[in-house]
Order: C-alpha cells, then structure tokens, then sequence
C-alpha cells in the first residue's frame, strides 16, 4: 500500500455510525459522496486551525475537525519549522479542494503563512512601524526588497545620501518603512532612507543631552577631503581636522582613515546652538612631548624613519608625533655633502643620535655623522700641525686654494699664505684644478672643520730677526715696487717692503707720489721705524737725502779745517748749516 495514499480504515471520522457497516466494503463511490459531502461544509480556500495527526514521507496528516481529513505536502511547510513537526501539534492551514489522486482534502500552509504577512504588513502600515527585509535585486528606477512579499524599493529611498554604485547595495539587509500599500493590488513601497532618518533623528537628539566637550566617544568614517574626515556619532555628524588626527606630520587624512571604519575620538568642541561638533583622534592619546627630555637624552642612540628630505636637512620620526631634524652639516663629516637624499631618503630606516631636545619649542636636534668613524680624528694622526704634505688642488677661490688631502677633506691655503715675497691679488695667477702641490699644515680644527694649510710657510720666513737686520737710522736702498697716492712701496730685502710716505718723499712739497717716483726705481732711504708684529718698515726718502747733505758739509769742513789759507768766513757759514742739518736730523729721526 502506498505510504503517501491514506487507509480509511486508519483516519476515522468523527461520527462512526455514518461509515458503512462492517463486512460491508464501501466502494469507492461512497468515499468520493463522502469527501465531497464534507468539501462541501468545510469550503474551499478556508482557513482552519487543525491537529497533526501523523507525519508521512512526503505528506502530513491534518485533523481538520470534519468528517474528513486533510493532506499537507510537506514542500509546502517551510523547511525550519518540518524537524518539529509532531502529532499532536497544532497547525493552520487552507483547504484547497479534493485531492482524487490522494483521496483527501489537499491542504497549504504557505498560503496561509502569506496571508499573515500580509495581515502583518497592512498593520505595519496602519501603525508606521517598519519591518525587516533585504535587497534582493536591481530592477528600473530602483530595488526589489524581500519583506515576505516582494516590494519595490526606489533608487532614491536607499540610503540617506545618493548611491552611484549599485553592486554593493545588493544583499543589504535591514529595516524598512512602508510608504504606499494596496493589498488588493500587491503593491508595496518601501523605503530605508526614511528609516535611517528616523533612527538618526532618534540618535542626534539623545546624543545633544547627552554629549559633552571631553567625552571619548565611537565614530565612523563618513567622508574624508584634503582638510578632514567628516565622521558619524550615530545621528550626528563630526568633523576631524587633519591638524586632529595626529602628534606627527599628517600627508593627507586617507594616510591614517578609511571610509567605514571606526575610531574612538575625543570631543574637542561642541556648539549645541549650531549642532557642530569637532573631533580628534591625536587627544584620546598622551602627548608625545610632554616628557621627551627625560625619554630622549643628549648621545642617546634611537632608531627612526624619514618621513622628508629638504635641501637643508633630513626629518626623522623616532616615535609617533615626534620628528626630529638631522642637519645636513651633521649627516657627514665631509662638507662635500651637497644634497641629503646622498646619504638617505624618505622611507629609510636609519639610526640616529640625540644632540639636543627643545622641549618647550617641541625641537629635538639628531646627528647620524657620529656614528661614523670621524675621519679628522685620522687626519690629525697622519698630518700632525707642522708637517708637510702633498695633494691636488680642488678648486681655486678668490680667498685661497683648496687641497684635496684624502678622506673627503679639504685643505684650505688662504691667499696669504701663498708667499712671502709676492703680494696676489687671485690666486688663479700662481695656481689652477689639477696642480699638485705641497704644503705645511698650520691648523686643523676638527669641530669647525677647518684645515689650514701653507705654502709660503715652506720657505724662510724673511721678516724673521727684521729688528737685528734693519735698525732705526740705517740707510737702506731698494727698489720701487708699487706707488700709491699715501706714499711708495720700497723692497729693501727679498720679501720685505717698507713704505716711504707721502711726506717722507721730498723736502718739497709734492701732488702725488707718482710724480716723483715710479716703479722700478733705485731710490736710498733712512729707516724711521720697525714693526714686526705688523710686518711694517717705514722709510725715508727725503730723510737719506739730509744724512747725505750733512755728510758732505761735515766732509767739507773737515777739508777746510785742513787747509792752508782757511777762510773764516766761509767756515762759519759751513758750521752753521752742519746745525740746521743735525737739528733737521733729530726732528725727522
């Protein structure tokens, strides 16, 4: 016998003494009268409250409270709610007609359960209350949303703001309002805009009671622009100022935040009149600076990240919120170093070394040479001050030379330390790239980073014992090598000039000393004075000419004194002008 097809004999109605009579078999015609009789007083399409009688392989048996029985197909129950199917158990149904394959009253539970998601929408309607549904599909002008019923969701009414993309918006999830109704028509609009404004309304005004200047509370990211992140407290909107969000330098807000996610911000200000509130991130931690000078001690070696290179220096972040500078003049001990990207980049991992920390002006000085071998250290070991070295000449400046002395150090011979005897006016006369020369060290200084070398210093120096060798009153001859509008310039020895002055030229009174004198010129002169400290001779042109006058008349008279008819007369005019001569002598000594 057929599991699915009822035995009469095991679904008695409810009044026994109207079935046939034992050992009278009813024929088929008689249950067919029967079923009909009770279709007819049951009536099709009505709902009945009945009992499960027994669970079968595909069907369920149903106590209608008739003569008959009902059959359920259990395709028709929604597959949760079969595996608690249980005789006994109480379950609504709809009668749809005679089944003459089953030999029953075929029964629906879906379109019962339809007509309670109908009668529950109309009431959600009635009251304004939303109900839980889910996108489901895109159609024209908008969405299908699944409320137990399909309804129609516009492209306007997703969200509260427009929706350019619409693959994500499938399969959301959530409540909806109901905004037009018609049973009869099976027409139903919803709308989750409307209710996300009212949650948010519901939201914003618990929130104005409630929040406070200080709080720390949730946000959400909403927006995020060049200036900001626009963030959602649930009903209100915040803004993060990018100046807000962190201790540290900030490129652009999308560096830290992302559209969705949710951060725990501090409540910076709050203007309940306008509804405004201003968030920051950066306040809901300790600031970085407070205590950096007990953290950060002078030498203290500290890893770091460069976050940008300029041309005058590195910036290195060693901890969040805190960047420090590292000077170029500090990144090598070369001053070969032109540009820092040379020695590291942005992004670089590097080591660094504390020099100084600012905390009241939030500066901390780094230095990255000091772990490198310093080389002037090595310098000085390799050319102690005195010693003589060779090198190449690097440049040439109008000041001096640059010798290249290894190690990317240069040597500096200024200008007046090329010679003794030669007075340049540019270097590039004695020297050009390229020469190699040799020089005496005369300095290192390794914190001003300064090397002095000299040439000239490889010779004797000639104003060496200049106050044993010209004295004052010694008669001198020299040269005429240069000639000024003050006076001339004589060089009395190899590398020493002495200056005749203007009024040291002639008795006379003269214009210029260029129309006396001229370069070149074999001149004799007295010496008034020596200054060694200053490498100053000053001489006398006018002064040699009196010493020679007077020793011509001293000659002179010493002959007269000799002679055989001395003429009075003549010998005291000559001992008078040999006065005038030594009174001259000792007013211009």
């Amino acid at each position: 016998m057929d599991d699915n097809k009822p035995d009469p004999t095991d679904l008695p109605g409810e009044n026994d003494q109207e079935t046939p009579s034992a050992g009278a078999p009813a024929g088929e015609e008689d249950f067919a009268r029967m079923f009909a009789a009770s279709l007819q007083t049951t009536g099709e399409g009505q709902v009945i409250h009945g009992k499960i009688i027994k669970v079968l392989k595909d069907f369920v048996a149903v106590d209608i409270n008739k003569k008959s029985e009902g059959m359920l197909p259990l395709e028709d129950i929604p597959e949760e709610e079969r595996g608690a199917l249980n005789p006994g158990d109480p379950i609504e149904v709809m009668t749809e007609g005679y089944d003459a394959t089953l030999g029953s009253i075929r029964l629906s539970r879906s379109k019962v359960m339809k007509i309670r998601v109908w009668d529950d929408l109309q009431k959600a309607f009635d009251d304004g209350v939303p109900v839980q549904g889910a996108i489901v599909a895109k159609v024209k002008g908008g969405y299908t949303v699944d409320i137990g019923v399909k309804a129609f969701l516009p492209g306007s009414q997703v969200d509260l703001r427009p929706v350019r993309d619409t693959d994500p918006v499938i399969g959301i999830s959530g409540k909806f309002k109901i905004l037009k109704f018609s049973r009869k028509k099976a027409n139903v609009v919803v709308s989750r805009r409307a209710f996300m404004e009212e949650e948010r309304d519901a939201q914003r005004s618990g929130l104005l009671d409630h929040i406070k200047e200080g709080d720390v509370v949730e946000a959400r990211v909403k927006n995020i622009t060049d200036y900001g992140v626009f963030m959602d407290l649930g009903g209100l909107d915040g803004l993060m100022h990018v100046t807000d969000m962190s201790y540290g330098k900030v490129g652009h807000p999308s560096d830290l935040c992302k559209v969705g996610e949710l951060y725990k911000v501090r409540v910076i200000r709050f203007d309940r009149e306008r509804g405004r509130i201003s968030l920051g991130l950066k306040q809901t931690k300790p600031d970085p600076w407070l205590d950096l000078d007990e953290k950060y001690q002078p030498g203290m070696r500290v890893q770091g990240k460069v976050t940008n290179t300029t041309k005058y220096g590195a910036f290195i972040e060693i901890e969040e919120g805190v960047e420090g500078l590292l000077h170029i003049s500090e990144m090598s001990w070369s001053k070969r170093l032109k540009d820092p990207s040379e020695v590291m980049k942005a992004g670089d991992a590097v080591e660094v070394v504390v020099l100084k920390v600012d905390k009241a002006n939030k500066k901390i000085s780094l230095g990255y040479r000091q772990l490198l071998s310093n080389p002037w250290d090595e310098l000085r070991t390799r050319h102690p001050e005195g010693s003589i070295l060779e090198g190449v000449v690097k440049n040439v400046a109008d000041f001096g030379v640059f010798v290249d002395v290894g190690e990317d150090i240069d040597g500096l011979v200024h200008v007046s330390d090329l010679s003794w005897n030669t007075r340049v006016k540019n270097p590039s006369e004695l020297f050009k790239k390229g020469d190699h020369v040799r020089a005496k060290v005369l300095k290192i200084d390794p914190e001003a980073q300064k090397f002095s070398l000299g040439i000239k210093q490889l010779a004797e120096d000639p104003w060496a014992g200049i106050e044993k060798r010209f004295r004052k009153g010694d008669i001198v001859t020299g040269k005429v090598t240069r000639v000024a509008d003050f006076g001339a310039f004589v060089e009395i020895a190899d590398g020493v000039e002495g200056l005749v002055h203007v009024s040291e030229i002639s008795r006379e009174k003269i214009e210029s000393p260029a129309a006396v004198l001229k370069v070149g010129d074999e001149v004799g002169a007295v010496v008034l004075g020596v200054d060694r400290s200053s490498k100053k001779v000053s001489l006398s042109i006018r002064g040699h000419a009196d010493e020679l006058d007077r020793k011509n008349m001293e000659s002179y008279l010493g002959k007269q004194k000799q002679g055989d008819t001395p003429n009075e007369n003549i010998g005291a005019l000559g001992e008078a002008l040999l006065a005038k001569f030594k009174a001259n002598g000792e007013q211009n000594p």
